[in-house]
């Protein structure tokens, strides 16, 4: 799929940290492939790659959290995307509070929603995806900032093999 690789070689879309919480176990990851799918109701996606300790843990959650982050952020990216949590406590290492339903937010993220899980999706690949209903928004007053592209990230390996 080389074509495919190019096209999708040109988008520079954001990158998200989605975190959750279920029986009181933590997790979360760096997220590449997100977007809103619907405006009435509004509905979010997010695809966590079945690898990923993150979608073991959010396939038990009721409640997701989508962080964005600021282009300066790598080294928060870089604990959520190049760390597994099957070896190491991601939570241990950033501020966070417990959001809505114990989901963790990240105190330096500098938009960030909450969403309840409507219903879980296998992506017939690699991915399961979640379809959010956003219930707590938070985003900053002064409006929009730099948010942390797929380009400042992709130089991050991952805590888990893609292949």
């Amino acid at each position: 799929m080389i074509a495919f690789d190019r096209f999708t070689d040109a988008l520079d879309y954001p990158m998200y940290v989605v975190t959750a919480e279920a029986d009181g176990e933590r997790a979360g990851c760096l997220v590449g492939f997100g977007s809103q799918c619907s405006m009435r109701p509004v509905r979010f996606m997010v695809w966590l790659s079945e690898l990923n300790r993150t979608c073991r843990v959010a396939s038990r959650a009721g409640r997701l959290a989508v962080h964005l982050l600021r282009r300066d952020q790598e080294e928060l990216a870089l604990v959520f995307g190049g760390e597994t949590g099957d070896r190491t406590d991601k939570f241990a290492q950033v501020a966070w509070r417990a959001g809505p339903g114990g989901v963790p937010v990240l105190d330096e993220a500098p938009a960030w929603f909450t969403g309840r899980v409507v219903e879980r999706f296998p992506g017939h690949g690699d991915h399961v995806g979640f379809l959010l209903a956003p219930e707590e928004v938070h985003h900053p007053a002064d409006g929009n900032f730099p948010f942390l592209p797929l380009s400042a990230a992709i130089g991050i390996p991952p805590g888990h093999p893609v292949d």
